[in-house]
This record gives structure tokens, C-alpha cells and sequence, in this order.
């Protein structure tokens, strides 16, 4: 590629397929630690989300940003590198981050409404969400509390968050 007149869309895209193989190839090592989000910017600051089925330590970030960084040449192209865990609000994004979420709180928004309700199930296609509301009595004045449940698809999802209670 040196030499020739290349589009930096077209350098960046190579060079991010190629930060991606080696994340591939070191998150092997870890089957427990997947892939969120992977940026490079036109800077080609690389930015890295990792989540795990356990949570992320302090040493998957190091191994994965070595990994990356042992195998990239500063000489061919210069890059930052930044290897993180998905902070608590992000939101979901996986299915795999859902069902590792099952017992938990989440708020989740659709296109019609938002709902802050415990994750109960959640397979590859919905979750079912539980909480309690009040309602009127059916008979008589005055409100009851009540269970609902509402199973919701993936597509219908806009975006879901763990809520953190202390």
C-alpha cells in the first residue's frame, strides 16, 4: 500500500479488520470475555469494550491490549490504544450480556415505552421482564399491587441498561 494514493477510509477499515483478528485470536484464550465495541477513529485511536460472563479484571484488559499491541507496527502505522471494560450504564447490547443480567433490574426502552422491571428470562430471541405495579381494584375503590410480566423481542428493544441500586 505504500506508494500508492489510498483513501484513509480504506487504510482504516484494513487496519481495523486487522485489530480485529488479533482481539479474536487473544479473547480465544478467554471464553469467558467477549467483544463489545472496537473504534478507530481517523487518528487511529483504538478504542476497545470488553464485558464478561464473570465480569472483566484488570489483567484481561492488559492481556488483550498486548496482544494487540505486540502485533501491530508503530513503523507502518502510529496508533493509541485503550482496552476497557463496558462501564455499569452502558447499555446491553449482546445477547450473551443479557442472559448473564438475569436476575437484575433493568430499564428498558422501546419505541411505545420504558419499563424499569427485573430480567427474568431472557433466550435468543426475548426477555421477559417482571415487576410490580399498582392498579385498580377490579371491584371496589382503591388500588391492589399486582405481578406483571411482559415478554419483549430484541428488535422491538431501543436500548437496555442495569440500573445500580445501593
Amino acid at each position: 500500500m505504500r506508494g500508492l494514493n489510498v483513501p484513509s477510509f480504506y487504510k482504516i477499515m484494513t487496519f481495523k479488520e486487522k485489530v480485529n483478528g488479533l482481539i479474536t485470536e487473544a479473547l480465544l484464550e478467554k471464553p469467558s470475555i467477549f467483544l463489545i465495541d472496537l473504534a478507530v477513529s481517523d487518528s487511529f485511536k483504538i478504542s476497545v469494550g470488553l464485558d464478561g460472563d464473570n465480569g472483566v479484571a484488570l489483567q484481561d484488559c492488559i492481556d488483550i491490549s498486548r496482544a494487540i499491541e505486540n502485533n501491530l507496527d508503530r513503523g507502518e502505522q502510529d496508533f493509541s490504544l485503550e482496552v476497557a471494560s463496558v462501564g455499569v450504564g452502558s447499555p446491553l447490547k449482546l445477547v450473551r450480556q443479557y442472559k448473564k443480567n438475569i436476575g437484575r433490574t433493568l430499564i428498558v426502552t422501546t419505541n411505545t415505552e420504558k419499563i424499569e422491571a427485573e430480567l427474568i428470562e431472557a433466550n435468543d430471541v426475548f426477555i421477559i421482564l417482571s415487576w410490580k405495579a399498582r392498579e385498580p381494584k377490579k371491584v371496589g375503590k382503591g388500588k391492589e399491587t399486582v405481578q406483571k410480566e411482559q415478554q419483549i423481542p430484541y428488535i422491538e428493544i431501543k436500548e437496555a441498561v442495569v440500573t445500580v441500586t445501593f
